[in-house]
């Protein structure tokens, strides 16, 4: 059986974002940012072209994605920890006795449970494979995404069908 990979890692596939996560069940770091970088790898079967999915078409879908993360804060809308609110124009954030509150066109309230490069991974390869399916009816049969927060530091979210 024969396997064909297509691999995006681009200088503008990033995206420039403040987070806070909770670790150890009960603490809560400083608010701080990162430069994120993403890479996109997709496997299947060559289409009629004799190719897995267009290097264009992959690299504009990943950069519509990052896109709508750079220059926001990335608040967990599902986390047990921190309690995340719209109020009018603003979001609150709170963890315990500490409070955070944020215009909310500057924010991104994802449907995750932490803002970890984990989780920030699986989210862009949710959000990659809907948009592949629903925009050009490819379904692949592995994605990878990794998301690396800092220089030689990523998280790697794999998925196989």
């Amino acid at each position: 059986m024969e396997t064909y990979t297509v691999r995006v890692s681009k200088d503008y596939l990033v995206f420039c974002s403040a987070h806070f996560i909770t670790y150890d069940g009960s603490t809560c770091e400083r608010l701080h940012g990162h430069n994120y970088r993403a890479t996109a790898e997709v496997e299947g079967p060559l289409e009629e072209n004799h190719y897995v999915f267009d290097f264009i078409a992959l690299k504009n879908l990943m950069r519509r994605i990052t896109d709508e993360l750079d220059h926001r804060v990335l608040l967990p809308a599902e986390s047990k920890l921190i309690r995340v609110e719209e109020v009018g124009q603003q979001v609150r954030a709170i963890f315990k006795d500490r409070e955070w509150i944020f215009p909310r066109e500057d924010c991104v309230l994802l449907p995750i449970a932490n803002t970890t490069a984990e989780l920030l991974a699986r989210w862009i390869a949710e959000r990659l494979t809907d948009a592949m399916a629903r925009e050009r009816g490819f379904h692949p049969t592995r994605m990878k995404i990794e998301v690396e927060e800092s220089f030689g530091q990523l998280a790697t979210y794999e998925l196989r069908r």
